[in-house]
């Protein structure tokens, strides 16, 4: 009967309260910025097909650039990083689940005591041992819903770390893709503007063969020597570029710096188109838009946690074993204790620490919703950009190919000008430095045109599937 009417009594007292557990954590919604993510560009086909969705194998079609990624995926520092956040992240996701159930304890215990002879049991005992072996189970109900939103806060904290590998996974892939290009673009830029000294040691010769003939003087031969020092000067900072940049993509791959053996920058195609799909994708393609968003369900159940504090916890307490007082006797059954509570806790003046709690975590939560607009402003931008600079770059192309037929043929007009005495040698100069300069500006706007393809790639959130 006794246990009858114990059971009755945590029935009514915590059947109400259960049932308020269900009102007590809020649920999350997405808020309504996301009609803020847009594109701002002049011809945007409004489907679901997205470069995002194009795997880095496709997009990129370089065998040596395909390998440097998959070197760099296994072997960078910055990877394996984050890996290791996921393991921690994971740890905690594992403790949230367990956050339902009970703490169980073991303890064994000698106490010796030496008694007063004035005291109670003085008289009777001069000293007392007691031994004692007992094992503790305690547990809370999630009447306010506490323990379930701490179990959503670390899930949605393991996702965003996931989320944050998949972002620097994503970079990964750009910043080498980009190093590459960038390696392939000095090469082609080194390759002619040796040739232009190659040549223009030969105009030297040249010049100076005419001004034995009396046709210029020993200022135009200067000025040809001149010319052939600075184009010496150019392959020599074209080549520490270079260096420095092997230097860069072996630090992406892992290894300690090193030659980095390539294509050329002829042999590249972009053969995959370039949809950009539809603005609300951005929320499931972009990784730093994904991780900002699970900060913003973290710091909302966090929230959730803070707020339940003010409520009564209900705790269950037994504690069972053996104790006595002869160990010969302490295994048996007249040795046995048991002890359950049952307790029912409301905070009341706490040094304001769980109202401090409570505004601290709707501040972190304001915050994480800032950042989460934030995020997807820039992921909106960066489209964007990336957008016009590929157009921008494709139409220059064209009008720079255009602009190098032009001033090489005046280089070449102007030189058989010179030869037959009808031309200032000024205008030969000029017309060499223009060629020379519209030769390498062509090699990088063609750069420019494969460095927006990755950056419209990573700003649509691909790299990473």
């Amino acid at each position: 009967m006794k246990k009858q009417t114990i059971y009755r009594f945590f029935i009514l007292v915590g059947a109400p309260l259960l049932l308020a557990s269900c009102f007590a954590a809020k649920e999350y919604e997405r808020p309504e910025m996301i009609n803020e993510a847009n594109y701002r560009t002049d011809n945007l086909p409004q489907d679901s097909l997205t470069l995002a969705d194009v795997s880095w194998q496709k997009l990129f079609t370089d065998s040596y650039l395909t390998g440097y990624i998959n070197q760099g995926l296994e072997n960078n520092i910055d990877i394996r990083v984050a890996l290791q956040q996921i393991i921690s992240a994971e740890a905690y996701l594992k403790q949230g689940k367990a956050g339902y159930l009970p703490s169980l304890s073991a303890d064994a215990q000698y106490t010796h005591q030496e008694l007063s002879a004035n005291s109670q049991f003085g008289s009777f005992f001069s000293s007392l041992d007691q031994y004692q072996l007992s094992a503790s189970l305690s547990w809370e109900a999630d009447i306010w819903g506490k323990i379930r939103s701490n179990k959503r806060a670390f899930q949605a904290s393991y996702l965003q770390t996931i989320a944050a590998h998949q972002a620097v996974k994503s970079k990964l892939i750009a910043d080498i893709a980009s190093t590459y290009y960038n390696l392939l673009s000095l090469d082609e830029q080194l390759r002619i503007t040796q040739e232009t000294v190659t040549n223009r040691g030969n105009s030297l010769e040249t010049t100076q063969a005419l001004k034995d003939a009396g046709t210029v003087t020993e200022v135009a031969v200067k000025q040809t020597e001149a010319q052939l020092y600075t184009a010496q000067a150019l392959v020599i900072d074209l080549k520490q570029q270079i260096k420095i940049l092997e230097n860069t993509m072996s630090i992406l791959l892992g290894e300690e710096p090193m030659a980095i053996t390539r294509g050329t920058l002829e042999e590249q195609e972009i053969t995959s188109s370039l949809p950009v799909g539809v603005p609300i994708q951005l929320l499931r393609n972009r990784p730093d838009v994904i991780a900002a968003e699970y900060s913003l369900v973290n710091a909302f159940e966090l929230t959730n946690a803070a707020w339940a504090n003010f409520y009564p916890s209900l705790t269950l307490t037994a504690t069972g074993g053996f104790q006595s007082l002869d160990l010969s006797e302490l295994v048996d059954t007249n040795s046995l204790f048991a002890t359950i509570v049952g307790g029912l806790t409301q905070p009341i003046f706490n040094k304001r620490q769980i109202k401090t709690q409570y505004e601290v975590s709707q501040s972190q939560q304001e915050q994480a919703r800032l950042n989460y607009r934030q995020a997807i402003l820039t992921a909106s931008k960066e489209v964007s950009d990336a957008l016009y600079s590929y157009e921008a770059a494709s139409e220059k192309i064209e009008v720079k190919a255009k602009e190098l037929d032009a001033y090489g043929l005046a280089a070449g007009y102007s030189e058989e000008l010179l030869d037959n005495g009808l031309a200032n040698y000024l205008e030969v100069l000029t017309a060499r430095e223009n060629a020379l300069s519209s030769a390498l500006g062509l090699v990088t706007t063609r750069n420019n045109q494969l460095q927006s393809v990755i950056d419209l790639y990573v700003a649509l959130g691909g790299g990473w599937k």
